[in-house]
């Protein structure tokens, strides 16, 4: 008895990416004549305030703030992407930025005035460190003529984030312990990936949901929570990971991650990696070892065909498809050749394996394949499975992935199997 099972995608609301929220505080000393203020809600903000008030904006020049020294050097962060898009100004910021969320500072003095846009140096700075998961994204500014005044948001006291940080640094251990030091990259990056499908729900609700806590130590997260875990783990393995910013179908905002693996960049997906993304059209529930491997180090137009990068930034190009999964791994047919097919899953019953995949170069070879496997091998391979197994009845259960031009067959070997 064959059961039938399409592949869904879940809805999700939005909140895949802590927005930033810069709140600025309309003082004597503020908001005056910030550009982008005015350019976004019109000239009624610039009315709004006095000539008095520009006069003491205009008067407050960065000579008269006592800025920290700067420790944070050039060479500590150069490494880092967004940081490296950022001009030379702006680079400075970062560091400033960088140094007083370090220390948890409730204020941090930015070379930065009314020209300058620091929420977005910011923002860079978080998409490049996940390990600042104490900033919650938030922040409030008042802005001077020369300088800012940056009051990030913190999710958490100094002595909760030394407790949580003490808890990711166990489930990190946890994790990288299962990598054999002699892996390579591509193996580091298949296992972060494997890992985190494999130990993290996919949950809108989940606390913490922006950044690592909520994945490496809630196990539960949504896809910043994924893609920042994925940067973190990859990181302390020596592999360049990148987050990625766009949207994705049926969504407004979307994370996930480029990764370097031999001197060439690939796109890695890891929520879309999860099996919570496929649902039986009849509500049961398939088997949570499933990983969908479509979104392992697969090329940008691989990727674009459910997700749309940001442009703000010029993310690396990622051309290759050497490292496709399916093909690495013989689930790979570039036509439609039913004794090969056959063969291929009379074996996989035969060495008791839960499921056989194929994976087929487009939707036309796709559509044949599917007709006639459906139609006719898969029935036949079942009553090799039967009798193999001494079954009395057969189930299998198939999964149709169009957008992937993908079968996958799950075998029921019986009771006690």
């Amino acid at each position: 008895m064959a059961e039938r099972r399409r592949r869904r995608r879940r809805r999700r609301k939005n909140g895949c990416i802590a927005g930033l929220v810069i709140m600025i505080a309309l003082g004597a000393a503020a908001a005056y004549g910030i550009p982008w203020a005015v350019r976004q809600y019109g000239a009624g903000v610039r009315e709004t305030f006095s000539h008095t008030v520009e006069n003491a904006v205009n008067a407050l020049q960065a000579d008269q703030a006592e800025f920290p020294e700067l420790t944070v050097t050039d060479n500590e962060v150069s490494g880092l992407f967004y940081y490296s898009q950022l001009e030379e100004k702006d680079q400075t910021v970062y560091r400033e930025l960088m140094q007083g969320v370090s220390e948890m500072d409730d204020c941090i003095l930015l070379h930065a005035g009314r020209e300058d846009h620091p929420e977005k140096v910011y923002e860079s700075l978080l998409f490049d460190c996940p390990e600042f998961f104490w900033c919650d994204g938030s922040s409030q500014m008042t802005v001077y003529e020369d300088y800012t005044e940056f009051y990030p948001s913190y999710s958490c006291s100094a002595e909760e984030k030394e407790q949580r940080q003490s808890e990711i640094d166990a489930a990190s251990r946890a994790c990288l312990e299962g990598i054999s030091p002699s892996a390579s990259e591509y193996d580091r990056i298949r296992y972060i990936y494997e890992y985190l499908v494999n130990t993290v729900d996919y949950n809108e609700e989940a606390p913490d949901n922006q950044n690592i806590y909520s994945a490496l130590v809630g196990k539960s997260s949504v896809c910043a929570g994924y893609s920042r875990a994925a940067q973190y783990l990859l990181r302390q393995t020596g592999v360049e990971c990148i987050y990625v910013v766009g949207t994705a179908r049926g969504q407004e905002a979307h994370a996930w991650n480029i990764v370097n693996c031999g001197g060439k960049y690939y796109q890695m997906d890891v929520t879309f990696g999860d099996p919570v993304f496929l649902s039986s059209g009849e509500g049961e529930t398939i088997p949570g070892n499933i990983i969908y491997y479509d979104y392992l180090c697969c090329t940008d137009a691989r990727i674009a065909a459910d997700h749309v990068q940001s442009t703000d930034v010029s993310y690396p190009e990622c051309v290759s498809d050497d490292l496709d999964y399916y093909k690495m791994n013989g689930m790979y047919y570039e036509s439609y050749d039913p004794q090969i097919l056959l063969n291929a899953m009379t074996d996989s019953i035969y060495a008791q394996q839960e499921m056989f995949v194929c994976k087929f170069p487009d939707g036309a070879v796709y559509a044949q394949a599917r007709d006639g496997m459906i139609g006719e091998l898969f029935p036949r391979a079942a009553r090799t499975l039967g009798e193999e197994y001494g079954l009395e009845s057969v189930k299998y259960t198939y999964i149709e992935d169009t957008d992937h031009n993908k079968l996958t067959v799950l075998w029921d070997y019986g009771q006690g199997n």
